[in-house]
């Protein structure tokens, strides 16, 4: 039942979809141009670079504010797991950006939610993660494959990690960790199963920060 509460909180937390309002704000329904996803890549091609940031730290920082608030919650009741029920908080959070109810559960693919995720859950992932992410989009300006990598990353580095006594619980609530980190990973590359088929074939879009902001 904690593992519910966990995921409901994160997927409340989640809900706020950053893309949407400040698309809303310049008239518009992200999801109505580029590329359709509410997310940061579609608002930095549509609105441009401001737009696009702010999108990212919108829904990076509301990860990170779900994952502190399962801590503050139940950090004392149930310390033990918490490392396990952070995860879930953030899991809850990319399922309420993805699929969000009142917008006909068309959100985004869940990318800056998870940077929240490795940003709040272990010092050694988030580095790992950011030298990841922006060495592979500054050699092949491929956001989608930076994004694909840094869960590759995850689900090499949680078992090390957790192997090696970082999280400090039992084996069983570890392979649960590890089962929804493989969830998560899965969900995100489905998501990207359009942008994995151009990477195939070549035609996936590159982006660049160096980019203007295109006219509507």
């Amino acid at each position: 039942m904690i593992r519910v509460l966990c995921l409901v909180i994160g997927y409340v937390f989640g809900l706020f979809q950053t893309s949407y309002i400040i698309g809303k704000k310049h008239g518009i329904d992200i999801r109505e141009h580029g590329s359709g996803n509410a997310g940061t890549t579609n608002m930095m091609r549509t609105l441009g670079r401001k737009a696009g940031l702010l999108t990212f730290a919108g829904d990076c920082i509301k990860c990170i504010l779900a994952v502190v608030t399962v801590r503050l919650l139940f950090g004392k009741s149930h310390g033990d797991i918490l490392p396990l029920l952070s995860f879930y908080g953030a899991a809850g959070v990319i399922l309420g950006h993805n699929f969000p109810f009142y917008l006909h559960f068309r959100g985004g693919k869940g990318i800056a939610a998870t940077a929240g995720l490795v940003l709040s859950f272990n010092p050694i992932m988030s580095v790992l993660g950011i030298i990841t992410f922006f060495s592979t989009f500054f050699l092949t300006h491929y956001v989608s494959l930076g994004s694909l990598l840094v869960y590759v990353g995850i689900l090499i580095e949680l078992p090390i990690l957790g192997q090696t006594g970082h999280f400090h619980m039992s084996q069983a609530h570890l392979n649960e960790l590890y089962g929804v980190a493989v969830c998560l990973a899965l969900l995100a590359f489905w998501e990207h199963r359009e942008n994995i088929r151009r990477l195939l074939s070549g035609t996936e879009r590159k982006t660049y920060l160096s980019k203007k902001k295109p006219e509507i």
